[in-house]
């Protein structure tokens, strides 16, 4: 990257001066420098400076992608389709984290007088770019909805998906979150948390710091290519990825690891910020019953409440993600679509996508776990 790490932070600071351990300069030099999201892996950085007065006022990170993997906004049917009418989908610009589906900032500004003016001139600054690189559209995902609502008034296409997030309210301990529930859903959260460990013999360790050792992270690595090569083929990340994160990033990192007869068999790891737990990837080199939920779900949500964070994102999609006190909610992103004739298809698609998401979102939201007065379980 040829940003400094001083001003790319100074841009992705938020108004209290934390940076998201996913917009840190860190992290993005850590994807580069493992061959993570580099050009030979379809991940050219193109990342877009605005300046003011030769200082970096605006940063978008963005992509220069000649596919459409590890975005977790999914728009392949969109490619098939106009490369089947004869258009060249790619190359396309991606301004997102390189396989990540966390909501953050993408419009990184520097916090203070002008922020507003320099979100909207990056808006503005990146619609120029995408008309004359020759891409066929421009994708901001997982933004904010304040971005989300201005790049839409910019005439940047509007999207949502969903998530599964669990919301900490002002819980004390996890068996104060658990009286928040039904009565069956407590019952049957305790049953899985106790049958996960008592009944395969394991032992649950969270590690961060010091503790997260090159032996460690050869440990989880094995269970990230175990899992990574059976849901996408070949995984994203290399085994050096983590070495530099677990230099640079230690304290901000939460590997929580299953133990069995003296060796760990499945982990998961957490990205820790200010107030918000981030859950990305797990894996196992043995299956077990109920494992995936205490390892990935439960053991987050205890952390988030001892350490009085305000909400767990355990990632993309997931249903399952419902009964165990994970709430459905609204995730956005913009599209530019350079084609005219292609932008107007794909705002009917996206017109109709919305109005589909907001009633799926009640849908499930009436299905969480939560106790409701006038459906009150008698314990």
């Amino acid at each position: 990257m040829d940003i400094a790490a001083g001003d790319w932070n100074a841009c992705a600071a938020d108004s209290t001066g934390a940076v998201d351990p996913f917009l840190d300069h860190a992290f993005f030099l850590s994807l580069e420098e493992s061959k993570s999201a580099v050009r030979e892996t379809g991940w050219l950085g193109h990342h877009l400076v605005l300046e003011r007065g030769g200082a970096v006022a605006g940063i978008l990170p963005c992509y220069l992608k000649s596919h459409s993997r590890g975005e977790y906004v999914f728009d392949a049917g969109w490619a098939d389709a106009y490369e089947r009418a004869g258009g060249r989908y790619y190359p396309k610009l991606q301004a997102s984290v390189p396989f990540t589906p966390a909501t953050g900032r993408r419009l990184l500004v520097r916090p203070g007088e002008g922020a507003d003016l320099a979100r909207s001139a990056l808006v503005q600054g990146a619609a120029q770019v995408a008309a004359e690189a020759g891409v066929s559209s421009l994708h901001v995902t997982f933004c904010p909805e304040d971005e989300w609502a201005l790049m839409g008034e910019a005439g940047y296409l509007q999207r949502t998906d969903t998530q599964f997030h669990f919301e900490n309210e002002g819980y004390g301990t996890f068996e104060d979150f658990l009286t928040a529930l039904s009565s069956r859903k407590r019952k049957v959260i305790r049953r899985e948390r106790r049958d996960a460990l008592e009944g395969n013999g394991i032992t649950i360790r969270r590690l961060t710091g010091r503790e997260l050792t090159e032996a460690v992270w050869d440990d989880f690595f094995a269970f990230y290519m175990d899992t990574g090569s059976r849901k996408w083929g070949r995984p994203y990340l290399t085994r050096a990825f983590y070495s530099l994160i677990g230099e640079r990033m230690a304290d901000r990192i939460l590997l929580v690891m299953a133990e069995r007869e003296g060796r760990y068999v499945a982990g998961a790891i957490n990205f820790i910020g200010r107030e918000v737990l981030y859950g990305r990837h797990w894996g196992a080199v043995e299956q077990h019953p109920f494992l995936h939920f205490e390892v990935c779900y439960y053991q987050a949500i205890d952390f988030a409440i001892e350490k009085g964070l305000k909400r767990v994102e355990a990632g993309a999609q997931g249903e399952h993600k419902l009964a165990r006190g994970y709430k459905p909610v609204t995730t956005y992103s913009t599209h530019l679509i350079v084609d005219r004739g292609f932008r107007r298809a794909v705002e009917d698609y996206l017109e109709r996508e919305r109005r589909y998401i907001a009633e799926a979102i009640d849908e499930l939201g009436a299905l969480t776990p939560f106790r409701r007065a006038e459906m009150e379980e008698q314990d």
